[in-house]
């Protein structure tokens, strides 16, 4: 799974690499986790990214507070679930980042270890993900997007057996672009091992509100 990632880079290196235009509100973070905003793009014409809540709420969702367990979506199933079936169909999106945590679980008593990972040239990448737009009884809007994961490459795969798709290239706008389901699952596969770098940090990354430059520190071992 993917349950926090990074996006510390300055916008106009984010757009030089990606040719994506960054929100004018737009703030490095270090610790984005499920329900903060997070920068989507939507739209391969204008590469505008804007802010969306991380945790999809499908539109027929009654509590909008589903959206905290739908933070992720395996890219195995999407034409299966009802959460995600539409999106996948219509509402394909891109999720801004340029490197993501997971934790590795060690035998007690000792608690898990966070490893931060990114591109080994240190730019920018999107998630592939899915949007939705929810709204309540009372008429208030709320858009929600999910990042979607796939099997994990081998860096990854010593920490956790899943990962996050990571687009960049051409793959980016094909993900926007293309309506084949075939198509579409080709580009949902791990990004390429020997092209990412991990290494362990502090588990103050395991505190939410926490965001600082030190949480994507090499932490010594």
């Amino acid at each position: 799974m993917c349950g926090r990632f990074t996006l510390t880079l300055d916008p106009e290196a984010i757009q030089q690499e990606l040719g994506v235009v960054m929100p004018a509100d737009y703030t490095r973070h270090y610790n984005v986790a499920p329900s903060h905003p997070v920068a989507v793009v939507t739209d391969a014409a204008s590469r505008q990214a804007r802010w969306m809540r991380w945790g999809l709420i499908p539109s027929w969702a009654k509590d909008p507070q589903i959206g905290n367990k739908l933070i992720n979506a395996r890219s195995e199933t999407l034409e299966e679930k009802p959460s995600f079936r539409s999106a996948f169909a219509r509402r394909r999106c891109l999720v801004i980042a340029d490197g993501f945590y997971e934790w590795l679980k060690q035998p007690k008593p000792r608690r898990a270890q966070p490893y931060f990972f990114r591109r080994a040239d240190g730019k920018p990448f999107a998630f592939a993900g899915l949007w939705e737009v929810w709204r309540s009884p009372e008429g208030q809007e709320v858009q929600s997007c999910t990042i979607i994961t796939c099997d994990a490459n081998a860096c990854v795969a010593a920490v956790h057996p899943r990962m996050p798709v990571m687009l960049s290239g051409e793959s980016l706008w094909a993900w926007l672009e293309l309506n084949r389901p075939s198509e579409l699952a080709a580009l949902l596969k791990p990004y390429p091992a020997e092209q990412m770098i991990r290494y362990p940090v502090t588990p103050l990354v395991s505190k939410p509100d926490l965001d600082i430059p030190d949480l994507i520190a090499p932490l010594a071992v």
